[in-house]
């Protein structure tokens, strides 16, 4: 057998493990040996595999994530992406709402601003050839802590907003200088 395939397997074991323990238990209080007991496997593979529980966490939220932005890349424009990204962020609601709870060190809502961050400047990049100017770096970067912080919201206080209003107000929310920047992009809407 593929040891990466076994691998990855035994991380997904630990994934789910995770979320079946979000479900009652708040993430700063599940412990690794909960998991490794849930799962069948020993501490050692647990380490093995990730730094500590953040990092399990963070690897699946960037699986998680990475097809959202499958479904964000299959977007015609940012308003469609977001949409896409949010009905799928709904989908995996609990994962979600549990880990953004956290605030202790290497916690999701830092790990997702860190790559929703790079996706606007690589997006930007790739349409102009360069990375965002100054200006436009920290307006960006503002903007996606605001953005993170109102998907937080969104997810643990039930996501009762349809992902169609919400990706409509984070596009009505974007500082103007961005919005004029992706509306000559042509990728706005």
């Amino acid at each position: 057998m593929d040891t990466t395939t076994k691998g990855t397997r035994t991380k997904y074991r630990l994934a789910e493990a995770m979320k079946e323990c979000m479900k009652t238990t708040p993430v700063d209080n599940i412990t690794v040996t909960q998991l490794t007991e849930l799962c069948g496997v020993t501490r050692q593979t647990f380490y093995r595999n990730f730094i500590d529980k953040y990092d399990l966490i963070n690897w699946y939220f960037d699986i998680l994530l990475h097809k959202s932005f499958e479904h964000m890349g299959s977007g015609k424009n940012i308003y469609e992406s977001l949409v896409k990204k949010f009905i799928y962020i709904r989908e995996e609601r609990v994962f979600f709402s549990a880990g953004f709870k956290s605030a202790d060190q290497n916690n999701l809502k830092d790990h997702d601003f860190r790559l929703i961050l790079a996706f606007y400047e690589d997006l930007i990049r790739q349409k102009t050839g360069k990375m965002p100017d100054e200006e436009i770096g920290f307006l960006l970067e503002m903007y996606c802590q605001s953005s993170v912080y109102m998907t937080v919201k969104w997810v643990t206080e039930g996501t009762k907003m349809p992902p169609e209003r919400l990706a409509e107000l984070m596009v009505k929310a974007m500082p103007e200088k961005i919005s004029e920047l992706f509306e000559q992009l042509e990728i706005l809407y």
